[in-house]
């Protein structure tokens, strides 16, 4: 019985690991709930039950002992899909049954603590590059594709900035929509852009709220209404303190 609760226990903790590293790297609701149970019923657990939403996630296994539940905190949230695949991955290795329980945690474990984002200058330089598309895809002029990639770079790179400083996610992204909208006219008024709107519209488009508003319409769909509801909230709150950001900008014109 001992050695029986304590596998359980392991098993949880396995899956509430792979379901932490997803949910904090961008993936959905329902992602996160199928992946955890398809680890549990590989390794023997067939009765679990999964609750989860952007803040925590409640995890329970039932087997020949007593019922095991716990509960994890998650605190930060980003994007980092490569993990998300990463531990699709193990979990098809799982099922599959080429990897062990001791295994999976280990390899769990490496994941967790990888860095696998790009370096903060190719970050900028790829949002830079971003945004002078994003002008010219509304139909912008090319004589501001410049100032929009300055914009956006500098925009981007404030806002990481920002939230290293000030580790509030709204304040932080209203700074560097307020950066951008600044940058993008005092360009226009040394006469180096032509149309601002243009090169606002692009140069924010790096700070959008894209993956994150998706992600609520396919839990919404999913049936999570709450985790759908609540990424659809923080959403709009994103955007909101973009919007304000280049509003605050723009009222002093």
């Amino acid at each position: 019985m001992t050695k029986q609760v304590e596998t359980t226990s392991e098993v949880i903790e396995v899956c509430l690991l792979a379901g932490k590293i997803m949910l904090q790297s961008g993936g959905e609701t329902y992602r996160v709930e199928d992946t955890m149970m398809r680890i549990a019923a590989a390794f023997g657990i067939e009765n679990t039950h999964s609750y989860v939403t952007p803040t925590g996630i409640i995890f329970s296994a039932e087997s020949s002992g007593p019922t095991r539940t716990k509960l994890i905190r998650i605190s930060e949230r980003s994007t980092d899909l490569k993990k998300v695949a990463m531990v699709n991955s193990i979990s098809r290795s799982i099922s599959s049954g080429e990897v062990n329980l001791k295994g999976a945690w280990q390899q769990l474990k490496e994941i967790d603590s990888l860095v696998v984002t790009f370096p903060l200058r190719i970050q900028v330089a790829a949002a830079s590059l971003a945004s002078g598309c994003f002008m010219i895809m509304f139909k912008g002029v090319w004589n501001d594709f410049i100032p929009a990639m300055i914009a956006g770079g500098v925009g981007y790179y404030s806002f990481v900035h920002f939230h290293r400083f000030v580790p509030v996610k709204f304040f932080s992204e209203f700074l560097a929509s307020f950066v951008i909208g600044l940058l993008s006219f005092l360009f226009v008024w040394m006469g180096v852009g032509q149309q601002l709107d243009k090169i606002i519209i692009g140069s924010v488009m790096t700070l959008v709220p894209g993956l994150l508003l998706t992600n609520a319409i396919r839990d919404l769909m999913a049936g999570h209404l709450v985790s759908g509801l609540s990424k659809g909230a923080e959403a709009f709150l994103t955007a909101f303190a973009i919007g304000t950001g280049i509003a605050v900008v723009l009222s002093f014109l």
